[in-house]
């Protein structure tokens, strides 16, 4: 059994080495999928907030680095250590993980492409890394600037994201489930740059400052909602139709303002029957994010 950790640790190694030779950042895991090091800060009286300011590792995804060096360091700290975590959304690719999962009740890549075709976006080629559970992980890159968080389920249910602050399992890793593996075909290619549709749904543009006729003004009445939406050029109408109904839905007036935001989605030039179902969209992940 030690000859067979040594091996797998070594291996590990190896993998999580070229993939920081690639400009990913990387850090030890665990055959749990957990960071293999634990905090040094476990046995502190109170909780303390540390990012690895303190320059010791065991911070996690925060410990992540392509440096050689300091992923040798790492693991040489973990010789437990039998896989290791891509970093997402650092620089230089920004990488964004589209984990798709399997279970029973659930069919994430048929939910993908009803995304795909409703928002009218493709997948490209990129890396595709198959889980020992029969899911499989995308890997994009998102634009520098753009933050996109972590989700379980918000677009779609068996969809995770995995964004900024979240890493992904590398594949060669070895777990208490079996071994990462990059699907067939893809290995040689680099990670494609996210579509923009899709991206826009992955983070959604931020609330811009209060000013007359901008939806962070009227969100009790849903006004400045449907003033949002109905100001909608080519291009970003189902964008803005759809982070407007997701707010709605937030703020509890959802069902009643849907006809006022249809009609605003039509006047912009949209389909009505898009329109309504988009604001479908919104609810479902509205009652999803609400545990409904």
């Amino acid at each position: 059994m030690a000859t067979i950790d040594r091996r797998s640790a070594t291996l590990a190694l190896a993998h999580a080495l070229s993939a920081a030779e690639h400009g990913l950042p990387v850090i030890p895991l665990s055959r749990t999928k957990l960071p293999a090091l634990r905090s040094p800060h476990r046995d502190a009286p109170d909780p303390l907030l540390c990012r690895g300011e303190c320059g010791r590792p065991g911070h996690g995804v925060h410990d992540a680095t392509t440096d050689p060096a300091t992923v040798r360091a790492l693991f040489a700290a973990a010789p437990w250590a039998t896989g290791y975590g891509i970093a997402c959304g650092r620089p230089p690719h920004h990488l964004i993980g589209v984990d798709l999962d399997t279970k029973a009740d659930t069919d994430s890549t048929a939910a993908l492409r009803h995304l795909a075709l409703r928002h009218l976006f493709t997948i490209p080629e990129t890396v595709v890394v198959l889980t020992p559970s029969g899911g499989r992980h995308l890997w994009l890159t998102g634009p520098p600037g753009v933050t996109v968080p972590n989700s379980a389920s918000r677009l779609a249910p068996g969809i995770d994201i995995r964004g900024a602050g979240g890493y992904l399992v590398g594949p060669g890793s070895l777990t208490a489930h079996g071994i990462y593996r990059t699907t067939p075909g893809t290995g040689h290619l680099a990670p494609a740059p996210c579509p923009g549709a899709l991206l826009r749904l992955l983070a959604p543009p931020a609330p811009l400052p209060a000013r007359a006729g901008h939806p962070a003004q009227g969100h009790a009445s849903g006004h400045g909602l449907v003033q949002f939406v109905r100001a909608a050029h080519e291009g970003q109408r189902n964008t803005r139709l759809f982070w407007a109904a997701c707010r709605a839905y937030e703020n509890g007036i959802g069902d009643s303002l849907a006809d006022a935001l249809t009609t605003a989605a039509v006047a912009a030039g949209l389909p009505e029957r898009e329109a309504r179902a988009t604001i479908a969209s919104a609810a479902r992940l509205s009652n999803l994010d609400s545990g409904n």
